[in-house]
This record gives C-alpha cells, structure tokens and sequence, in this order.
C-alpha cells in the first residue's frame, strides 16, 4: 500500500486541504494526461489518483488546438509505438464515442501526389500504411480521386476511408467525468511551481496550494521538460514549440472541400504539410504550417516570452536543429508572413483557392521534443524514473491513441509503483 495523505472531500475545484494527499498526481489535464488517469482509477479503484490541471478548463493547449482528426495509421515507421497505438486506439477510441454519444464523422481522406516525384512516395506510404493495419487503403489513378474529390489536383492518392474527424475537447471532458465518477479527483485552476521531496513523498507546490503524491505521472505536454526538470531528472531533450498556423475556409467555399485532403509529406520532418481538413462542425480548415514560436504558448505570430526565448537560445540541440533546417524554417516563416505564399501551397492541392477564400485565421502549439544534437523525435517517448513517468513526446497521433496510451502508462505504473491489481 503506498502512504498517501488524506485526500480532500471536493473532487474539483481548488485545494481545500493542505496537503490533499495522493497516491499519483498526474500533471497535466491535457486528453493523455486525463486518459492515463482515468484508467488507473478504473484499474485501482482503491487509489487515490488527482489530476493538476494549470487552467481553468481541460484540454485547453494541444488537445484544444488540434485538427480533430481521427487518424488511420499510414505515416508512422512499422513497429513504432506511433503505429502500434493508433492502430489499437483508432478502434478503442470509436468504440468508446458510440458508447457515449460523442459523434464522429468517417469521412475519409486522400494523400495526393501532385508531381511524378511523390508517387515512390506515396508507394512507400501505402506499404507503411498496410503494414500497421490501417484498414481499406487503396492507390487510385486521377479518374477515382476526382470522384472523391473534384476540386483536386494530382496525379495520385492514397484513399483512407478510415479516417474520421471528432472533437477531441468533447473527448476530454467525456474523460474527466469518468475519472471524477469513480473517484478521481481533478484540481482546475492548479499550476505546479516547484516540487520537493522529503519524508518518502514528492511535494508539489502549486497555485493552489499545496500537493503531496507518493508518485507522479508527467503529462504536461508543453511544459513536460521543466516539470522532468523540476522533479531533478535528465531527460535528455528539450520541448521546442512550433506554432501550426491555419485558416477557415469561407463558407461559401467549403463545398470544395468534401472529406481530408493531404500532400505527400516530407519524410524526414515530423509535420505533414498544409492540408484540407473538414471539421466536425462543417466548417474546413486549410494549413497547418510549422513554424518556430518563440513562446510555449505562443498562439500568435506576435507571441514572445523572455524565458521561452532564452531558453531555446541556451539549448544546444536548438542550433543543431536550425543549422540542419534553415531553409525549411525560412520557408516556413514566408510562408507564415506572405498570405499569397501560404495560398499558393494550397493551390498545389486546389488550384481554385483564393486569398479571399481564407478568412478566421487560428493557431495551435505542437510541443516537438528535441535531442541535444538536434533531432527530432518521431516517436511518442517516455521515460522512467524510481517515482514517476514522464511523457515527453506524444504528438500526432497522441488524441486518436489516447485511450491506448492511457492502459499503456497505467500498466507501466501499475507495475513500477507496485499499485497491485
């Protein structure tokens, strides 16, 4: 049994006791965050489990900002955990909206080749896609694609019939109730500033108070570096914000738009170039790109933080990573500044987009982990200490894998923390 304070009476809100007392804090009310806490609850009813969330609502930075897309499986390297959980979790996550009524939309998608130079591309797409059991993929010549799609342009596609569009807010919130149901506890409102140990238990300072946990699980997303940090452990990478920037289509001009439709994307970068993307709601989003931010939460173009910036300029893998994509960054950064440029890719994809289609400009954060000699990491990572598990790279398809994600870690935790059965 592990030693745990007693745990407050209130199940949401801010700290009423000093310390409410859990056997695992899990940091971070992001939907991986409120996934893995809601399995452990659900695993070890007899736990005292408290999600910290800084804000004043779940799944309000990445979650919150994504593009609602229920992925299939196509791009990641065979045998990643990438591809390994979004197969699984695609199924556990539908599964899990028609038992609660969260709608859903199978849309589908297309990747496109547009020049005879991508086709090898999409070839090896399509193999990939296969090998980890992305269902239905099918290669079709320009004839098929213009029935899916009218408005294309290519030479090309990928077909993924199952692929879907969800809110994965709605998601969140559907999370946080079964946690708090079965006991969980979610402190809103609840920003770690610092943490300590001392008497065999971690103390974790907040802005509400004070919180003691005899273990942790670090789901801050953005922020996952410093709490590692805060906790005294080495992760050996840094999280490098880039901002991915969009537009809305006009509704008059959503027509063009029937389902998804994607580049081929670079292999050797983690982003998948500006795309179409239909949203649950009707409407259709065009982008994102991938920009540098210069703040964590830099949501817009003219976001700046000292801290954030100075670090960035401190952290070696930082330089790597610059002098290693300069021209893809300066690119990226055209492209971010000159309308006409960002219009211009999507034109790649429909030729019959103009400036003045595009209107409602928006923005989310991805938090990128970065090795010290500059690398990216493509796949979801974590790492382990003697009292707590850190996330530390859970993009893309982190939100469609959630609810796989979240059995993985509680069985890691399940057995480090000898939480028993």
């Amino acid at each position: 049994m592990l030693e745990s304070d007693p745990v407050p009476g209130v199940k949401e809100g801010k700290v009423k006791v000093n310390p409410p007392g859990y056997d695992i804090a899990v940091i971070g009310g992001g939907i991986i965050g409120l996934a893995t806490a809601r399995q452990l609850v659900l695993d070890h009813p007899d736990r005292r489990i408290g999600v910290l969330e800084k804000e004043a609502e779940v799944a309000t930075h990445q979650t919150g900002h994504n593009s609602g897309v229920i992925h299939a499986g196509i791009y990641y390297a065979p045998g990643s955990q990438k591809a390994n959980f979004c197969a699984i979790g695609s199924k556990m996550l539908r599964k899990y909206c028609d038992e609660r009524g969260i709608p859903y939309d199978m849309c589908g998608k297309v990747i496109v080749a547009t020049d005879e130079t991508e086709v090898p591309l999409l070839e090896e797409l399509h193999r990939r896609g296969t090998a980890n059991g992305a269902e239905g993929l099918e290669i079709v010549e320009r004839e098929r694609l213009l029935e899916l799609e009218p408005h294309v342009a290519g030479l090309r596609a990928i077909v993924s019939p199952n692929t879907g569009i969800i809110d994965f807010s709605a998601v969140s919130q559907a999370y946080a109730s079964d946690l708090t149901e079965a006991g969980g506890h979610l402190l809103k409102n609840t920003k770690v500033q610092s943490i300590a140990r001392r008497d065999r238990k971690i103390y974790l300072e907040t802005t509400a108070g004070e919180v003691s946990a005899s273990k942790v699980i670090n789901c801050a997303g953005l922020h996952a570096d410093r709490i590692a940090g805060m906790m005294g452990v080495d992760i050996g990478v840094r999280i490098i914000p880039f901002r991915g920037e969009y537009f809305s289509l006009t509704p008059e001009r959503a027509s063009l738009v029937r389902g998804l439709i994607y580049p081929v994307p670079n292999p050797d970068l983690p982003f998948l170039g500006v795309h179409f993307t239909r949203r649950i709601g009707g409407s259709v989003e065009a982008g994102p790109n991938a920009v540098l931010a210069f703040a964590r939460e830099g949501y817009r173009k003219t976001s700046f933080s000292i801290r954030d910036a100075l670090g960035l300029a401190a952290y070696p893998g930082f330089w790597w990573m610059s002098a290693s994509n300069w021209r893809t960054g300066l690119h990226e950064t055209y492209r971010s500044r000159v309308k006409s440029a960002f219009v211009k890719s999507l034109r790649k994809l429909v030729p019959e987009i103009e400036s003045s289609d595009l209107h409602e400009p928006g923005a989310g954060v991805r938090a990128q982990a970065v090795d010290r000699r500059g690398r990216l990491l493509q796949d979801f990572s974590i790492a382990q200490s003697d009292d707590a598990l850190h996330v530390l790279n859970a993009p893309s398809p982190g939100a469609t894998s959630s609810l796989a994600i979240g059995q993985h870690l509680a069985g890691i935790a399940g057995e480090s923390f000898g939480l028993g059965t």
